[in-house]
């Protein structure tokens, strides 16, 4: 049976050109900033990791525990911070990230030795993780359904602009500076200035209306619905928000009760979980990690590596800002499905180059890099916004922050591992056998989305939230798939 909640989003009053529409774009901009933070803390190591082992004497084995140990990390934040989200609001976590993206840049930038740097990278990872699943789900509560896609968007657009800002500085660091001693603790020190911005900015943003609602703080909700929406708009979603609030108290549903007692709702957990789980088994983290030494397993030196290495950052922006402007016109699940075909072809192509172009041949390094700038932004066109938008839109109010962080703290493991294990991993099977590898994973992941992950494009948090709760989303799904056969 259709919610009701379906059909009374097409009722609401239209969206319509005002100041509302550049407020929430303001706030969309301030917030994305931890996007911006998670993007160049992810993506510094990639440059920064020679001279700092250099520096300190890294092993293989302290040098992955110094990059994964950001990873790890991440995926206790993303639990946490999710959870610490839904009952101290959306706005103040985010200014306690802001506040951890500061002190564990000081403690990285100022670190003695080993141990300190661990403890430094953890502080970031707990940041990142935290950011990975407030700020999403921060901008999906606020952005009207119409556009939700391209206002949570931004966040992963911010991510990857983020990691080329990391590539850019570390070229022009590593090249020009490269006989100063130290050189790393400059990479790492830039990502201080966009953490302040991150805390003085949303000192004057507002709380999520959605989260106010569920806390029965109507008229603060209500207040700030009026400045991102035109007045008969925020009063109609506010009773739509109202209605679901009312109905979840009275059935006394929340957070990790509410999941196991439902098997819609462990269904649709289990969905999040297996879509963060594919999307970081595509490997796309590894290049970004490790994409320096990728290239010069290809044949690259060090030095034309590290220049060579922004032009996958150059292709993750354009393609998220491709993304960006699909997220509102192309069903999510069409999305997934061309994204995944596309990467999975990227990993045979890199796996046949590297098998048939012989070690030594000039044109070796040039072909992989151009497959890796293939892979690179198939992923962020059609994979990267489109996953990180799903998993804040698709949960409901009572357990968004929760489900969001037990899917992002799975996305956060399954990242750990493979960046603890892709150096050795390289070296046990080449280039030839990661890659074919990674294409193996592609064709499941393309199976699961096709059997298993329902549409969420074109309706309300709310009608969203009743459809999942009752298990209607998956009916409807199925619906489309049969218009789609025929």
């Amino acid at each position: 049976m259709a919610s009701t909640h379906s059909e009374a989003a097409s009722t609401l009053p239209p969206l319509a050109v005002g100041p509302y529409r550049k407020r929430l774009g303001l706030i969309s901009v301030v917030a994305c900033f931890g996007g911006l933070l998670f993007g160049y803390d992810t993506g510094v190591i990639n440059g920064a990791l020679r001279p700092m082992t250099g520096e300190l004497g890294l092993t293989p084995l302290t040098e992955g525990v110094v990059t994964s140990s950001l990873v790890f990390a991440a995926a206790v934040g993303a639990i946490f911070c999710g959870r610490l989200s839904d009952g101290w609001g959306r706005r103040k976590t985010i200014l306690l990230l802001a506040i951890l993206f500061f002190a564990g840049t000081m403690v990285v930038v100022l670190s003695p030795g080993f141990e300190v740097l661990v403890v430094g990278r953890i502080l970031l990872g707990l940041a990142v993780g935290g950011a990975s699943t407030v700020v999403p789900v921060f901008l999906s509560e606020l952005a009207p359904y119409e556009i939700r896609g391209s206002i949570a968007g931004r966040n992963e657009l911010a991510i990857v602009i983020g990691q080329l800002s990391a590539f850019i500085v570390n070229a022009i660091i590593g090249n020009v500076f490269s006989e100063y001693h130290g050189v790393w603790r400059v990479m790492f020190a830039i990502c201080a200035l966009p953490a302040v911005a991150l805390f003085v900015g949303m000192l004057r943003m507002p709380e999520s209306p959605r989260w106010l609602v569920e806390k029965g703080r109507y008229d603060e909700a209500l207040a700030v619905l009026k400045t991102v929406r035109s007045e008969d708009r925020a009063l109609a979603e506010l009773g739509d928000v109202e209605h679901i609030a009312k109905e979840e108290r009275e059935e006394r549903q929340v957070g990790l009760r509410a999941i196991l007692t439902n098997r819609w709702l462990i269904r649709i957990l289990l969905v999040g979980i297996g879509l963060g789980i594919a999307q970081q088994l595509t490997g796309i983290n590894s290049i970004m990690y490790y994409g320096q030494t990728v290239l010069v397993e290809s044949g690259f030196d060090e030095s034309a590596a590290l220049i060579a290495n922004i032009a996958p950052g150059i292709i993750a922006v354009i393609g998220g800002v491709i993304g960006l402007m699909l997220m509102d016109r192309l069903d999510r699940r069409k999305t997934f499905i061309i994204g995944f075909s596309l990467t999975t072809i990227s990993h045979l192509l890199i796996g046949v180059a590297s098998m048939t172009i012989e070690v030594g041949n000039p044109l070796r390094p040039y072909v992989i890099l151009a497959l890796v700038v293939l892979f690179v932004g198939s992923m962020q066109t059609f994979l990267n916004i489109a996953v990180w938008v799903y998993l804040s839109e698709v949960f409901p109010l009572h357990m968004r922050g929760l489900g969001t962080g037990i899917a992002i703290l799975m996305l956060w493991i399954t990242n750990g591992f493979l960046s603890l294990y892709f150096p050795s991993l390289v070296t046990g099977v080449g280039i030839t056998g990661t890659f074919f590898l990674f294409a193996a994973v592609g064709v499941l992941a393309l199976i699961f989305v096709i059997t298993q992950v329902p549409e969420t494009r074109g309706r309300t948090l709310e009608a969203l939230e009743e459809d999942v709760s009752t298990g209607a989303i998956y009916v409807v799904s199925d619906r489309d798939a049969q218009r789609a056969r025929r």
